[in-house]
Parts: C-alpha cells; sequence; structure tokens
C-alpha cells in the first residue's frame, strides 16, 4: 500500500467515525423524546386516574374519556411511542454497527500504522546504509583515483629507467664491439648443435638397427614360448586325466578294503569268502600296478 492510499484510507476512516458520532447523537436525542413523552402519558394518565378513584372507589380501572379528541390523541402518542421507540432500536443498531466497524477500522488502522512506521524506520535504515555506503563508494573511488595516478607515474619512470637503460647497453656495445662477438659465438654454438644433433641422428640411426635385429629374437622367443604354453596345456590335461584316474584308483581301494573287512569277519573256510579274497587281491594288485606304472606320452 502507498503512502497516498494510506493517507486517504485515514481520511475516509475519521469520515465514517464522525458519522458514527453524530448518529449517536441523534439517538440520544430520539431517546431523550421518547421518555419525555412516555413521562407525560404516564403523568396524564396518573392524574385521571385520581380523579376516577375519588369519583367511584368500586372501579379498577380509569376509563378514559370517550370523546374523539382524546382516542385520536391516545392514538398518535402511541404510534408516536412506536415509531421513536423503532427508530431508537435502529438508531442503537446503527450505532452498535458503527461502533464495531469504527473498532475494526481502528484495529485495522492502528496495524497499518505500524506498519507504515516499521516501513518507514526501514525505509530510514536503508537511506541511512545508501548514505554509508555512497561514502564508501566514493573513498574507494578516490582511492582507486590515486593509485592510477601513482601506477601511471611508476609505469612512466620505469618505462624511462628501461630505454635508459638499453640505450647505455647499446652504446657499451657499440663501443667494444660486443654485438659483433656475440653474433659470432651464436654461429658457433649453432654449428655444434647441429653437429651435435646430427651424431644423435646416426646414434639412432644403429640403435633402430639393433632394434630390428633384437625384434627378430623377440619374435623366435615369443614363438618358443606359445610352443611351452601349448605343451604345459596338453601336460596340464595329461594330469588331470592321472589325478581322475588316481581318485578312481583310491575309490576302488576303499570299497575293496571295505570288502576285505566284510570277508575277515566271515569264516575262512567260506568258499564264496575265499573267492571274494582271491578277487580282492587280484584287483588290488592291478591297482597297485596302475598307481606304480605312470605312462607318459
Amino acid at each position: 500500500m502507498s503512502l497516498e492510499s494510506l493517507f486517504q484510507h485515514i481520511i475516509f476512516s475519521e469520515h465514517q467515525a464522525e458519522e458514527s458520532r453524530r448518529l449517536m447523537r441523534e439517538g440520544q436525542g430520539l431517546c431523550c423524546l421518547s421518555w419525555g413523552l412516555g413521562a407525560g402519558g404516564k403523568a396524564g394518565g396518573s392524574g385521571q386516574g385520581s380523579e376516577g378513584s375519588g369519583k367511584d372507589s368500586r372501579k379498577v380501572s380509569y376509563h378514559r374519556p370517550q370523546n374523539r379528541d382524546s382516542r385520536e390523541m391516545d392514538v398518535f402518542k402511541h404510534l408516536i411511542f412506536i415509531t421513536v421507540r423503532s427508530e431508537i432500536n435502529r438508531c442503537r443498531e446503527k450505532i452498535k454497527k458503527a461502533a464495531e466497524q469504527l473498532n475494526k477500522e481502528k484495529i485495522q488502522l492502528e496495524s497499518k500504522v505500524q506498519q507504515f512506521s516499521e516501513k518507514a524506520f526501514l525505509l530510514q535504515l536503508l537511506k541511512t546504509h545508501e548514505n554509508a555506503l555512497e561514502r564508501q563508494c566514493n573513498e574507494i573511488t578516490n582511492q582507486r583515483n590515486m593509485l592510477l595516478q601513482t601506477f601511471e607515474a611508476t609505469k612512466r619512470r620505469v618505462t624511462e629507467e628501461e630505454e635508459k637503460f638499453i640505450k647505455e647497453i647499446t652504446d657499451f656495445n657499440n663501443e667494444y664491439e660486443l654485438t659483433k662477438k656475440r653474433e659470432r659465438l651464436m654461429k658457433e654454438n649453432v654449428k655444434i648443435q647441429i653437429s651435435d644433433l646430427e651424431n644423435q641422428a646416426n646414434i639412432l640411426k644403429m640403435e633402430m638397427k639393433s632394434m630390428e635385429h633384437d625384434s627378430d629374437l623377440l619374435n623366435e622367443l615369443q614363438r618358443q614360448k606359445n610352443e611351452l604354453i601349448q605343451e604345459l596345456s596338453t601336460l596340464q590335461r595329461k594330469l588331470k586325466g592321472f589325478e581322475d584316474k588316481k581318485h578312481e584308483a583310491i575309490c576302488t581301494t576303499k570299497y575293496l578294503e571295505a570288502e576285505k573287512i566284510k570277508i575277515n569277519e566271515k569264516p575262512q573256510n567260506d568258499a564264496e569268502c575265499l573267492r571274494f579274497h582271491v578277487r580282492n587281491r587280484s584287483l588290488i594288485t592291478e591297482s597297485m600296478k596302475r598307481q606304480m606304472k605312470p605312462s607318459f606320452t
């Protein structure tokens, strides 16, 4: 919400409060009028009732005169009383609503005023911070300008010193002919470097030839290595076959030993026992021969 709209809202709230106060004053005036009329009617009724009680004490209530003017006056007073009472009630409702609205507007206005105060305080802080930043920026700019001036002056001085030094070196070289000697030395160094490079090239050529010869030897060794690997794989396969046969022989031996134990448990004169005993011996002998006689192809 902008500042202008906030001021307009404040003025509108003040107008509403003034209207509510005016309605309250009008309601109070109507209340006073209704109370005055009610008091007058009660006083007239009490006077007439006293006269009636003086004339006839046996009557309980006073009967008003039956003339037309008094009835119209009573009806008119009654209508006025009802109208005033309804108007009072209506005004009271308006006053109540206006008071509630005024309280709401007051609360909203207070909250908006508080928000406005906070925003104003923040704005003041921002302005203060902005001023401080501007001062700092100005100081940094001044320092930068001073440093740039110092840098330019130093750069000019260094350039002058460099030019002066180069001029002195050139004059000294020209005076003692150091430049020509330097060129001659450079040419000699170039020739020496060229000869060194040629020697290195010859050495590399010789190394390349020896490497070609070594490569033939390496190829032969690689071929022999492949053959040995093939033989090794063949031997490994044979070894695996021998291990399988060994395992089979061990299983057969265990089986025969178990059979031997069973046979030993039987009587020695049993024909079947003797037959199994002979068979086991022959099998054991064959298995031992196979274990003791490995064949390599």
